[in-house]
């Protein structure tokens, strides 16, 4: 290996053996830590996208499709109590068209699949409730199919058929839906399965459905649709009013000095109204006519006259100049008359009146004419008279403090939410602050600790090996300091001598003042050289 790898490693060896017990044990644990993170990480990529297979299922169709798997060698994973099979994304495909070719699962063919099992021998009740049955069982597996349906029940209420035309009642339905976790119905999609429902049925009108959902909440009431109960459709019209009028009256007067209350009264019923309107066609000929003529010849004379009864019995005499001739004429005649008949159908939440309520702030009103803002209210809120509707605007003085109390509290709230933000980002810094100085001092103590470490002790031996090559002729300043002879004096006092390390370690430390460069590059060369090849 290169020897600056070598190095590498034998610097890694030396720092490793010089840890303590706690060291190591710190080490080892977040080695252990970072394994076990590479290898989770590893098996979360590794791991297969499950996707569903089939959801909503029996606990038969589930099991059976379960042995169909493990027989397939094919991994998989059941949620919502068994309920949901998922299976790697590769072999969705190839497992459905194999449950599908062995009749799996079973729940799906309740629908028109009912009548494949019908004997010859059924019964007419029997083919109508299995009729209807497989109505009920189509109808609820396409509403699973829409997005955020997790399961649909549908019950039918077909009247019979009877000859008497004015007796038929028509026929309804009950849609029970249950929403997947986290997700509603909107408008639009009550919408499409009430409207779906109704034209599956021959003479089933939208108002005659209803859903419900898992929760209770009515989303649709036969007799109303689903736009919800009459209560609901009143507040919805009257939010909608006073919308209105409130964004016109805040562009006139400006935002805040008008304020708007709109009351709508709504019928609760329902009803069906049948006109009929007869009119006669201009310069139409008749249909048919008849003329009917009659004529009689007298006897004539005055003799032959029979005169007239009286009052009393008595004949009158006629007058002398009648004969006793006359004609009569009679026509008849059939003209084509016009037939309009009407049928309107009245639902529940028809307006019978509504009043509007303006109050307009007085500082702010200035030129305004209050029969022109009125005028405006009574346009924007389509008020119509014949109905009963009303319109009242007053100019009235504002409460201001109220209006400045909420001003000043959302001051305050708005002050203190900067505060608590500015505390927040005050306390974050702190922490990080603290942090990085933590590591920072650490890395410092650890570098002067691997530091001083590394360093290895110089034998006085290799010392003393080093002078000569210091007295060399080539050195600038060379060792020369003599070492002394030891004195033996006859008296008893003995003289210090200092022992030779020491005044080699003086000699070097000299040296080093004298040339500090040169007496590093005899150090390195003689810590190299020690180092085993």
């Amino acid at each position: 290996m290169p020897r600056p790898i070598t190095s590498a490693f034998e610097r890694l060896g030396r720092g490793i053996s010089s840890f303590s017990v706690a060291q190591r044990t710190v080490a080892i644990i977040g080695v252990a830590v970072l394994a076990l993170g590479i290898a989770a990480l590893s098996m979360w990529a590794t791991k297969p996208a499950f996707t569903p297979l089939f959801s909503g299922l029996s606990g038969s169709d589930a099991s059976t499709i379960v042995e169909q798997l493990r027989t397939d060698g094919v991994a998989y994973e059941l949620s919502d109590g068994g309920g949901t099979i998922l299976v790697p994304q590769e072999h969705v495909y190839d497992e459905r068209l194999k449950a599908a070719a062995a009749g799996l699962p079973s729940s799906s063919t309740s629908g028109y699949g009912l009548l494949d099992s019908m004997g010859v021998t059924s019964s007419e009740f029997q083919q109508s409730v299995t009729y209807k049955r497989a109505l009920e069982g189509e109808i609820a597996n396409t509403v699973k199919a829409m997005k955020g349906v997790k399961n649909a029940s549908v019950r039918l209420a077909i009247p019979e058929e009877t000859v008497f035309a004015s007796e038929q009642s028509d026929p309804t339905a009950s849609v029970f839906v249950e929403t997947a976790t986290g997700s509603t119905l909107n408008t639009e999609q009550v919408q499409a399965i009430v409207h779906l429902t109704s034209a599956s049925i021959e003479g089933m009108a939208p108002t005659d459905v209803a859903v419900i959902d898992s929760a209770g909440v009515v989303l649709s009431a036969v007799g109303v649709g689903a736009t919800g109960s009459a209560d609901q459709q009143a507040g919805a019209y009257e939010d909608r009013v006073r919308g209105a009028v409130q964004a016109m009256l805040d562009k006139v007067v400006g935002p805040g000095n008008a304020t708007v209350v709109v009351a709508a009264d709504m019928s609760y019923q329902s009803a069906q109204r049948v006109e009929e309107s007869f009119t006669t066609p201009e310069d139409a000929p008749a249909l048919n006519e008849a003329v009917k003529t009659e004529s009689y010849s007298g006897a004539g004379g005055a003799g032959g006259a029979a005169g007239v009864l009286g009052p009393d019995n008595i004949a009158v005499p006629a007058a002398a100049e009648g004969d006793g001739t006359f004609t009569s004429e009679d026509t008849t005649k059939n003209n084509a008359v016009n037939k309009v008949t009407e049928t309107r159908t009245i639902p529940a939440g028809e307006i019978n009146r509504q009043t509007v309520s303006v109050a307009v702030n007085a500082d702010v009103v200035g030129n305004l004419n209050v029969a022109d803002i009125t005028s405006l209210v009574a346009s924007a809120a389509g008020i119509d008279a014949q109905r009963g509707d009303a319109v009242t605007v007053e100019v009235v003085g504002f409460n201001g403090g109220a209006a400045a109390d909420a001003a000043a509290a959302l001051a305050a709230a708005e002050a203190e939410a900067a505060a608590d933000r500015f505390a927040e980002i005050v306390r974050i810094a702190i922490i990080t602050a603290g942090i990085v100085i933590t590591l920072v001092l650490g890395l410092i103590l650890y570098a002067r600790r691997s530091r001083r470490q590394s360093r290895e002790a110089i034998e006085l031996d290799e010392l003393m090996e080093v002078r000569p090559a210091l007295n060399a002729p080539g050195m600038p300043f060379p060792l020369t300091a003599p070492i002394a002879p030891i004195m033996i004096d006859p008296t008893p006092t003995v003289a210090y001598q200092p022992p030779a390390a020491d005044r080699m370690r003086v000699e070097i430390d000299s040296l080093a003042q004298r040339d500090p460069a040169k007496t590093a590059e005899l150090l390195r060369g003689l810590m190299d050289d020690r180092q085993p090849a």
